[in-house]
Formats: structure tokens, C-alpha cells, sequence
């Protein structure tokens, strides 16, 4: 007989997976409507999503406390991890200026699995024969992507988005394990303001001298998606991800991950008016299914122990 309680427990699990996918999506939706239609400069466009989700996170955090004892010393995360979310935020900006909304989010989510394995193996975790099949499988599949033709991505984006993918593969290393995680993204997105102010004391200095580089670009509706993409899709939405992996396994917050692209791609064709082209279609099969081989044969190893 099913425990009601263990049921709503797992529709709680699904309703919060959902939205925590959906907003992942989003953010790229927002990205790409936002510097795809040039209602806002890309560094204007990091900077406001960055301060956004910061000053989300520190409500948040009031807010939570108020409703717990109080610790004698809050989790504060690390300037590593600050780091890679800076970089994740600003290469992630600037490759949509070239990439579609589909494109963009499958480069930067098999750029964020590739970096989770490489760093595994780095660190002594030897891959089967079934994970190194989906290695080889995701890395044909990036090359089919980007390899000449009318509908490869931009190398520029390609490249940013592969870093900014890297970027947020490693902030996501550096929280496993968090015990008191939305402090520790609080204090992370607090240290990227650091990286993102000397970042933009670089633009001012180039703007000085090559105005027509860094010409910044600003109105309501690209402010707005800024904020939007800052406070809702990636404050609230990375601590809604949060509490839906109190409810998942390790395999399988990696196997619903699997759907973030899809759900990007769909975003665009019906928000943006991209169209689906065969050479997205299926590097996506490809790439995708070399991650999902990676992600089973890691849950085979762990049976057998």
C-alpha cells in the first residue's frame, strides 16, 4: 500500500523538478530575446542579472532565517566558486548574442556534463566502457555540431558558450555537498559582484578609448528581461533546484537535466520564432544520448559496489 505521505512527497519532488527545469530554460530564453533582439548590451545585461539574483538571494535569506534558530556563524561559500558563476554569467551573455536559444542551451549543458566527468576523472574516478561510449558519442556529437556548413553555430559562440558552460560545471562541483546551500549560492553570487565590478572597469577603460568596442545599449524591455532572468529564473530558480534534490538521486537530477535543452529549444521556436533545424535536431540525439550512457554507467558502477 502507497504511504500518502511518501505520494505527496513525490509530486512536491516533481512540481519543484519542474519548475527548477523550466526557469534553467528560461534563462536562455531571456538571454537570447533580450541581446538577440538588441534591446540590451550583453555586459549591461550580466551586470544587472548578476546584482538581480544577488539581491534576491539576500531576501531570501532573510526570510528563511527569521523562520529558523539562528546559527552562531552562516555558510559563506568560496571566491572559486564566485569566480566560475561570473564567468558562467558573462561568457554565457555574450555567446547569445550569436547563438540561438536551442544551440546555445545544449553547447552550455554538454559543456557543463563534460566538465562533472573530466573533473571526476581527474580526481581518480575511472570510467567504464559504457561511460567512455558516452564520451566518445557527446564528443561526435559536438563536432557534427560545429563541423562547416549553413547551419553550424558561430565558432565565437560556440566558444564562449563552452566556457561559460565550464564555468558553471565547476560552481556545481564546488557546491556538492553544501550543507546550508542557499547561503553558500547567496555569498557565491556576492563574491561574482567583486569579478563583475572589475569587469566593468575594464569596459569603462576600452569604452574611453574605443567607444564603438563596448557602445552600451539599454531600455525598459531589456532591463526588465535582465532582472527577470537575475531575481526569478536564477535566484529563485537555483533555490527551488535546491529543494528538489532533497527528493532525487544523484542519477536522477542528471537524467531530468537531460530535458533543459529540449525545453530551451521549444522555448525558442515558439517565443523567438527559431526554427529547428536537422543539424540541431540531431546533434542534440547524439549528444544527449552520450550523456545519458555516461550518467547510466555511472549508475551501473554504483550497483556494483
Amino acid at each position: 500500500m502507497i504511504n500518502p505521505e511518501d505520494h505527496s512527497k513525490s509530486w512536491k519532488t516533481a512540481l519543484l523538478t519542474f519548475l527548477a527545469l523550466t526557469a534553467f530554460a528560461a534563462n536562455s530564453v531571456l538571454c537570447r530575446m533580450a541581446l538577440g533582439q538588441e534591446t540590451i548590451d550583453a555586459g549591461s545585461f550580466t551586470s544587472i542579472r548578476l546584482l538581480s539574483g544577488t539581491t534576491m538571494l539576500l531576501l531570501l535569506i532573510q526570510i528563511t532565517r527569521k523562520r529558523k534558530s539562528p546559527r552562531k556563524k552562516m555558510s559563506r561559500g568560496s571566491w572559486i566558486s564566485g569566480l566560475m558563476l561570473f564567468l558562467y554569467a558573462v561568457c554565457f551573455s555574450y555567446a547569445y548574442i550569436s547563438l540561438e536559444t536551442g544551440v546555445g542551451a545544449l553547447i552550455a549543458f554538454a559543456s557543463v556534463q563534460i566538465t562533472m566527468i573530466a573533473h571526476g576523472f581527474l580526481k581518480g574516478h575511472r570510467l567504464s566502457r559504457t561511460e567512455w561510449s558516452g564520451v566518445l558519442l557527446a564528443f561526435g556529437g559536438f563536432v557534427y555540431l560545429v563541423s562547416p556548413g549553413i547551419s553550424a553555430p558561430p565558432i565565437e559562440g560556440f566558444i564562449l558558450m563552452t566556457l561559460s558552460g565550464f564555468g558553471w560545471g565547476m560552481y556545481s562541483v564546488g557546491g556538492m555537498g553544501s550543507a546550508h546551500p542557499l547561503e553558500d549560492t547567496t555569498f557565491n553570487f556576492l563574491r561574482s559582484n567583486l569579478f563583475l565590478l572589475l569587469f566593468i572597469s575594464f569596459l569603462v577603460i576600452i569604452y574611453l578609448f574605443y567607444p564603438e568596442l563596448v557602445e552600451p545599449v539599454l531600455s525598459s524591455k531589456g532591463v526588465f528581461l535582465a532582472v527577470v532572468s537575475g531575481a526569478i529564473t536564477s535566484g529563485l530558480g537555483y533555490t527551488i533546484w535546491y529543494m528538489a534534490l532533497k527528493g532525487l538521486s544523484n542519477v536522477q537530477a542528471s537524467v531530468v537535466q537531460l530535458s533543459v535543452p529540449i525545453i530551451a529549444a521549444l522555448g525558442g521556436i515558439l517565443l523567438l520564432s527559431e526554427k529547428l533545424s536537422l543539424r540541431l535536431a540531431l546533434s542534440s540525439v547524439i549528444i544527449l544520448g552520450g550523456i545519458l550512457l555516461v550518467i547510466l554507467g555511472k549508475s551501473q558502477v554504483g550497483t556494483k559496489k
